[in-house]
């Protein structure tokens, strides 16, 4: 047992070193400094303890130094892995020999450390005080119930661990945000079992799937298919794209006052344009990929997965038929802006599976002290920063700008607002109205631009809003800034309260207005493709244009719940939206909403199908070239900008060049108090690009 645990103690050790010196895990409070410390005991003692389970002392010892030279290994391709990908290894990538030698493409040498040392020095040093004799062999037989005993402290342990890590971070398994989360919170051995077992279950409903199950699904498609509205299609055909994601924002902050001041009065005005159609009973659809899940849907066409996030589990290698590839093939310039790192949400893998050609995350602009918060770059300096990069993209172009400021838990430093919040008791839901205040804020400042620069006449504008800001929890204490009884309050209300805002402005149009038509993100992408004039009837998608006249209004929930013009289903309760109270249907009307719950599930269940078993690798729409994600590198954007701008000359169409290459920086005003703030060293998140491997 000394033995055991004096390599337990040691392999904790460089654990640790691994984690601080080379990882860099990024700890916000003491809270996670104490996960951090306990995480890697936990597998640690588990795995060595399975050496008590031999009797004898000859493959005792033998045994332990194999755990410990294979964990050692796992820990140290890590580390070289990590410091050239900013990533952890996964199962799939140790497995295939091709894409670990091209990852690491520099020599393995060059990405050594003197202090690496130190990863096997513990391992020299134990066998060397054995061969000398200062550690004895001990030849007693165990007892195999010290095994067993081992075994179930070091379950127990990990319980701890892992209750510990879902007390910080919720659904830690379920949604897996970023790797380096589950390695911070359950250590890199568990990372490595989990992604183990993910990657089976979905290698094996690969394996197994078949071509032909791709018939069901094109059944569906094909029969919820709605046809364009003549006077819509094509009314932004050839402009540019830019899609504003609203974090966390819902309908309700639109029109809303709190203590006499407009919450968002720049929406509202965008709201109530003739430029802009509006859309009132629009729902997000998103599951516990969040922010992802809306992604997923504005850019596939297809839904979020039951559990967890599409990006993170199927991102790195599923075959995606997505808006910016189509766009790409349209001769347009795909672009993210986001002022977060670009492994959250794997979005770095993710994003070159869609097609998008640039990806401009935290790396590029100076996230430094308090110019970010905990998701990222703060908004108005997201807006402000990204014109470098903007200008110099070749018209027409489609780009999202995916704002972070409205996260949870809605905090924003004190010189960033002067709005005066409600007094509801919940620090949340305050909060939110002022971090909604300053997100309005920031796309004033950037319709400013868009405006001076002259961006607004050849673009559509579309803005959304993601998911929810307040939770069904904290709904009580909202409910009355909405006029609302508190102890009336029930799942239909939070159902109804589940609306985000759609608009699509294009500045200079004249006939807009407030749509009633009910519709959820699914439907986003095929609406935007036919105001593009782009056919959608080829593509998979299971969503409907929302101005066609045969929409289908259903709205369906990633759980399976879903909401309709006349009724809410929650839970297997009906209720009508007319009464807003349970209904107790006859039985015509049970059989019109069994068909609606047979419709609604029959859509989840072949987009998830359609992506699990990335059955979109058998299906080839004509005209569209399949991605190669190879083709997209992330770390030099702004290099192959002025590049293809320079190679172009005068056919350039950038606004950059328009402007007789000059910036158009000047044109943007923020007053945004951070732009006098020095750069320092601190910052609120940790700053990476995987793509980029010059070591800066």
């Amino acid at each position: 047992m000394g033995f055991v645990t004096l390599l337990v103690v040691l392999f904790w050790l460089k654990t640790l070193l691994a984690y601080f010196v080379d990882f860099k895990l990024g700890l916000s409070d003491p809270f996670q400094f104490l996960i951090l410390l306990l995480n890697p005991l936990a597998t640690t003692i588990l795995l060595f303890g399975l050496a008590l389970y031999f009797k004898r002392a000859r493959f005792f010892y033998p045994f332990i130094f194999l755990i410990d030279i294979l964990n050692s290994l796992l820990l140290y391709i890590n580390v070289i892995y990590f410091r050239e990908f900013t990533d952890f290894m996964t199962v799939s990538t140790m497995l295939g020999y091709s894409k670990v030698d091209q990852g690491l493409s520099g020599s393995s040498l060059a990405l050594t450390s003197p202090h690496d040392i130190l990863y096997w020095l513990d391992l020299v040093l134990v066998l060397a005080l054995m061969a000398t004799r200062r550690i004895y062999i001990d030849p007693r037989p165990l007892n195999k119930r010290v095994g067993l005993a081992v075994t179930s402290s070091a379950l127990l342990l990990f319980t701890v661990n892992l209750t510990l890590g879902e007390m910080d971070r919720p659904q830690l398994l379920t949604r897996t945000f970023d790797r380096t989360y589950l390695v911070k919170y359950l250590g890199l051995d568990a990372f490595t079992v989990y992604d183990g077992i993910k990657s089976q279950h979905t290698s094996e409903l690969r394996s197994h799937a078949k071509k032909s199950e791709l018939s069901g699904i094109l059944k569906y498609v094909h029969k919820n298919y709605a046809a364009p509205d003549k006077s819509m299609y094509g009314v932004a055909k050839g402009k540019n794209v830019i899609i504003l994601h609203l974090e966390s924002f819902q309908q309700f902050l639109i029109n809303k006052k709190v203590n006499g001041q407009e919450v968002t009065p720049f929406l509202n005005k965008l709201y109530k344009s003739k430029a802009t159609y509006s859309f009132d009973n629009f729902f997000h659809e998103v599951g516990q990929g969040k922010t992802s899940d809306a992604e997923t849907m504005l850019e596939t066409g297809t839904y979020g997965l039951p559990q967890g996030s599409l990006f993170t589990q199927l991102g790195n290698d599923n075959t995606f038929q997505a808006a910016p590839a189509i766009f790409d093939q349209a001769g347009y310039s795909t672009a993210v802006f986001h002022g977060n790192v670009a492994s959250f949400w794997n979005r770095s893998n993710t994003y070159k599976n869609l097609g998008y050609q640039y990806f401009f995350d935290a790396s590029y602009y100076d996230t430094s002290g308090d110019k970010s918060l905990g998701y990222g770059l703060k908004d108005k300096l997201l807006f402000n920063d990204s014109v470098k990069y903007l200008q110099h993209l070749q018209q027409p172009f489609y780009v999202k700008y995916l704002t972070v400021t409205n996260h949870f838990p809605f905090t924003l430093d004190s010189e960033d607002s002067s709005f005066k919040t409600p007094n509801t008791g919940d620090k949340t839901v305050d909060n939110y109205f002022k971090t909604a205040h300053y997100l309005d804020q920031s796309i004033k400042e950037f319709y400013a631009y868009l405006h001076k620069s002259g961006l607004d006449k050849n673009s559509l504008v579309m803005i959304y809003g993601d998911h929810y800001g307040i939770s069904n929890s904290s709904n009580k204490s909202l409910a009355k800034l909405l006029g609302v009884n508190p102890d009336d309050w029930n799942d239909y209300d939070n159902a109804q309260l589940q609306r985000v805002p759609l608009m699509f402005n294009m500045p200079g149009y004249k006939k807009g207005k407030v749509e009633h038509t009910y519709g959820g993100e699914v439907d986003v992408l095929p609406t935007l493709m036919h105001l593009m004039g782009m056919n959608t009837k080829k593509y998979i998608q299971f969503g409907t244009d929302l101005f066609s006249k045969t929409h289908n209004p259903v709205v369906a929930f990633r759980n399976r719940d879903w909401v309709s013009p006349d009724y809410t289903s929650i839970d297997g309760t009906v209720y009508s939206n007319k009464t807003q109270e349970e209904i107790h249907p006859d039985k015509a009307l049970q059989a019109k909403l069994d068909a609606i719950q047979k419709h609604v599930n029959q859509g989840l269940n072949d987009s998830d199908s359609l992506n699990q078993k990335n059955l979109l690798r058998f299906f080839h729409p004509k005209g569209f070239t399949a991605v190669d994600p190879s083709d997209y590198n992330y770390s030099d954007g702004l290099e192959k900008e002025e590049k293809l701008e320079k190679k172009l000359g005068l056919k350039s169409t950038s606004l950059f060049s328009r402007n007789g290459d000059k910036s158009t920086q000047p044109f943007y005003k923020t007053d945004a108090p951070e732009l006098g703030h020095k750069t320092t060293d601190s910052n609120r998140i940790k700053i990476t690009n995987q793509d980029d491997t010059s070591g800066k």
